[in-house]
């Protein structure tokens, strides 16, 4: 048996099943409560500021993403050697500083404004 072929029996032999069936179930049931309590907030007027239900809601989202992250695509620091993982957090931090970058280039292009720019139409 060659050597690529012992590595490639090697490392399938490490990895397991990815889930067991109560395992989709639990994050399932996750995912319709983490979608079920947001749209009831939204729905029932349940806070006042509608500032505070934003951030309600997009910390649903957040807990929503680890749940499908963790239940359905299977990423763990353990699943390829934890290259997955690395690979996510590396594409977070891109995303956040484009995101972010954009956001402080447009504000102080706004901001930066020539004064006899923003009257002549």
């Amino acid at each position: 048996m060659s050597e690529h072929n012992q590595h490639s029996l090697d490392h399938h032999d490490e990895e397991g099943p990815h889930s067991t069936f109560s395992g989709y179930m639990l994050g399932f049931i996750a995912s319709v409560i983490l979608t079920a309590i947001p749209f009831w907030l939204v729905m029932a007027d349940v806070l006042s500021s509608r500032n505070a239900t934003v951030v309600v809601i997009l910390g649903f989202a957040l807990v929503q993403i680890l749940v499908h992250m963790i239940y359905f695509l299977h990423m763990n620091f353990h699943s390829e050697g934890g290259w997955n993982m690395l690979s996510l957090i590396f594409t977070i931090v891109l995303l956040f500083i484009t995101l972010a970058g954009s956001l402080w280039v447009m504000y102080h292009m706004n901001a930066n404004m020539m004064p006899g720019m923003m009257g002549s139409t």
